[in-house]
Parts: structure tokens; sequence; C-alpha cells
């Protein structure tokens, strides 16, 4: 059965795959097996040398993998260049740091003891990885699981097929062994059945709550590791006292990046009653001034939805939001034009329990909320079920981190737009998840956390025994 990757700007098929058969399926299992073996006992400095070498694969191939992703799934191709050239940063933070984020740590104990703890790789790791980031998702796991001795069994979105080969591709060229990394294009249907594979020691994925959960039941009941990085509502807190330049201007790349579709994207806008028609007037004629178009091009803010359903679902939300009595800014109906393109869309008056007060809207659509004061900008902030991330705006920057220790999220941001970056760790709390990727609290997600307790006195007595 073929696997078939569609243009949303222009619904042209790019190209079509075959899907990976059962009996396909375990001998890249085995392979992964037999390759861990191998790969973890290489020295880790080795192992850096070749993530290394990825990140200029990376960079010499950047047009090639750009165009792809604005093929595969409508990203601006700007966006995308962006987006390859961070993957190869993932690559490179890890190439310096991964044995000092493994080193083994020296422990307190008694005098007559040297305790350690060591980080060991654990095995075959599967991804389960979405389309709106098709490369930085996947080389947000793959950086810091190759380094730490894991391998990884990639299977990505059913829409982004290229890319999931052209990442394989670049591990290949990098010179990993066979087996290191390996992408199996399979249905989700397939999911439980290898997550269930004794050979499989762990599983991480991005994307939805419902997803995640279903993967997290399958990994508990074989009492799996798995981290979940799941959706997000971030909150975007606009205090009385916020730079409003500054403010705006980032409210709409916060907004409107990726083409709207980022589960760290700013969805709820909660500003305060002091600067709120300043900031709706000023934010509206911003995302008014975008420019949707075809995401080849270098001029184009906006592209395409990835797919006609997702731009469809979006609709159904923004409609159901204004049937319930929320106004509508700008935008909200899809554009009259060829591919699944939905226009920049503001809300605001959005009542509780609406699909814009209590749902994601994964697209370029932003709420704006009136507050009163701090205090409620704070309580419609966490008034989600989400916890990924958030930010706030203000002059007082005392003001602002004591504003942000109080979101519940796993990310908080003053005066700059939420981002993942690989120098601090990435995830969310409540319904965003558990688990971390990047730094060196990702890196030691999928590792086996030893105790060694080598005792230098054979006949002394241990004070307490379980």
């Amino acid at each position: 059965m073929s696997i078939e990757s569609t243009n949303p700007a222009t619904g042209d098929v790019v190209d079509s795959f075959e899907e990976t058969s059962d009996e396909e399926r375990d001998e890249h299992i085995v392979r992964a097996t037999e390759t861990f073996a191998e790969w973890s006992e290489t020295p880790i400095e080795a192992r850096q040398r070749l993530l290394a070498r990825a990140a200029e694969v990376l960079r010499e191939n950047a047009d090639e993998y750009a165009e792809l992703m604005a093929e595969e799934m409508g990203k601006p191709i700007g966006q995308a260049r962006d987006e390859v050239e961070k993957c190869a940063w993932v690559c490179d933070y890890y190439a310096e740091t991964a044995a000092e984020h493994l080193q083994d740590e020296v422990m307190a104990s008694t005098e007559r003891a040297r305790t350690v703890v060591a980080y060991q790789p654990i095995g075959p790791v599967l991804a389960i990885m979405p389309w709106n980031f098709p490369f930085w998702q996947v080389f947000r796991f793959a950086a810091p699981n190759l380094a730490a001795g894991n391998v990884g069994l990639l299977k990505h979105a059913s829409n982004v097929p290229g890319c999931a080969r052209a990442i394989e591709d670049v591990f290949e060229q990098a010179g990993f062994p066979e087996g290191a990394f390996t992408s199996l294009l399979i249905g989700s249907s397939e999911i439980g059945a290898v997550i269930e594979d004794d050979r499989v020691r762990a599983v991480t994925i991005t994307g939805s709550d419902g997803a995640g959960r279903s993967v997290a039941e399958t990994a508990g009941s074989q009492l799996k590791k798995s981290v979940l990085e799941l959706g997000g509502s971030d909150p975007f807190v606009v205090l009385e006292d916020a730079p409003m330049d500054e403010t705006v201007e980032t409210a709409v790349q916060a907004r409107l990046i990726n083409n709207g579709q980022s589960c760290i994207a700013a969805k709820r806008f909660v500003v305060v009653e002091d600067v709120y028609d300043e900031f709706v007037d000023r934010f509206v004629d911003e995302m008014a001034a975008q420019t949707v178009g075809d995401p080849m091009d270098d001029e184009t803010d906006i592209g395409p939805q990835a797919r006609e359903d997702l731009m469809e679902d979006l609709h159904e939300q923004v409609e159901e939001t204004v049937e319930q009595g929320g106004e509508l800014e700008l935008g909200g109906e899809p554009m009259d034009r060829d591919g699944a393109f939905y226009p920049p869309t503001v809300l605001t008056d959005v009542p509780e329990n609406a699909p814009a007060d209590q749902e994601e809207l994964f697209g370029p659509v932003a709420t704006v909320f009136r507050v009163p004061d701090e205090d409620a900008a704070i309580e419609k902030a966490n008034d989600t079920r989400f916890g990924l991330g958030a930010s706030v705006w203000t002059e007082d920057l005392e003001r602002g981190e004591r504003v942000a220790r109080q979101f519940e999220s796993g990310l908080a941001f003053v005066n700059e737009l939420v981002k993942s970056d690989p120098r601090v760790p990435f995830g969310g709390v409540k319904d965003s998840g558990y688990g971390r990727e990047l730094s060196r609290h990702g890196i030691r997600e999928f590792v086996n956390t030893k105790t060694i307790w080598v005792q230098q006195d054979a006949g002394e007595e241990t004070d307490m025994v379980e």
C-alpha cells in the first residue's frame, strides 16, 4: 500500500511512498535492537562527533529540506529554513554538551563507600511525531537520545512521509550505523503493537491530548516510560504597563508562526481593561496586514493549513463561537482560492465554554479577553485544562517574574514569546502532558538512572537494610 503526500496549497501530489509492511517493521525493530548493542557501547565522544556531522548535513541541504516542508505541510519557506537551522543547532548543542550532561554524579553516602549515579541508555525508543514542525520535533527527540546511546524508531505523521525519509537520510549521510534511526511508515492503528513489542523500551509522543492518553495507556500497561508533549492554549497576558509597540508586534508573531499551527503559539490574549481597546485596535490592524499566499514565496507570512479537514475543523470552532455570542473582529471565513487557506482571524467577547474559550484553536485564530486587573488576568490565564506555555508583558520585570511564577504552565516567559530552546527544558503540565525535552533534563528522560555503590570496607555494617 502506498502513502501519498499532498501539497495543501495546490492539492497536487508531492510524492508517494510504500507503507512499511508488518514483516519490514519487524526487521527494522530487529536491526534497531542489534544496533543498540553496538551503539550503546560506542564512546560518547564518537556519538557526539556524528551529531556534529548531522548538523553539517542539515546545513548543506537546508534549501532542499525547507522546500520539502513547504510542499508537504505548507510552512512558509523562510520559516522552513529557520527550522532546518534550529535542527542543526540542537545537534550542535548535544555534540558539545552530551558528555557533560551524562557524566557520573558522585553522591554522598558513607565514609567507606564510593557512590555514584550513572546515566545509561535503555534501548530502542519509539517517537510518534506530528506534521506541524516536521523536522524540529523529530530532531529535538533524536539528538539527545542518539547522544545518550539509545536508538530511535520514528512513526511520523502520515502527511509528511517525505520529511520522515529525509530525516532518516540525514543520519545515514552523517555516518550513523544502520538501525540507529529508522523511519516506520505505518498507520496509527499499528502504534500499539510497536509500543507493546518487548524490544521497544520507551515511547514519546508530540501530538493531541487524545493521542497522548492512548499512548500513555498502552505504555503504562507495559510498564514502559513515556513522555507526552501535547497541546496547548497558551495565554498571552498584557498588563497596563506593557510596552505596546513590542507587545503588539510579538503578539502577531506569536499567534501566526507556522500558519498558527503550533502547540506553543499564543492563542488566548488576556488584556487588562486599561489598555484593552488600544491593544485590540492595533492587534487587528497588524493581523490584517499579514500576507497570505504561496508558502514557496519569501514574501508570504501565512501559508495554507496543513490539510483541508483541519481547516474545516478550525472554521467550525470559529462559527460555533460566534453563534454563542463571540464577536468577529477580523477574518472568520475560508479564503476564496485554491488550497486550504484560512485568514488571520480575531475573536472578542467570547462567552465562557465556547470553543474559543475552552478548546485549542490550531490555526491563525486569536481570541482576546478583557479582564479588570492583574489578579483577574492570572485567573483567566490559568482557566484552561492545558498548561504548556504562557507569557506576560509589562515594563516592570520584577512584576513580570512574579506573575510568571503564578502561571500553571511548564514554560513561562516575560516580554518574550513562548519558544523552545535546546539549552532549557521544554514541556507542560495538566493536559499538556508530562516529561521534558531538551537541555540536561531532556537527555536524562530515557536513561537508566543507576546508583552504583562501591563499599570499600566489606566488614562495615550498613545503617539500614530495606
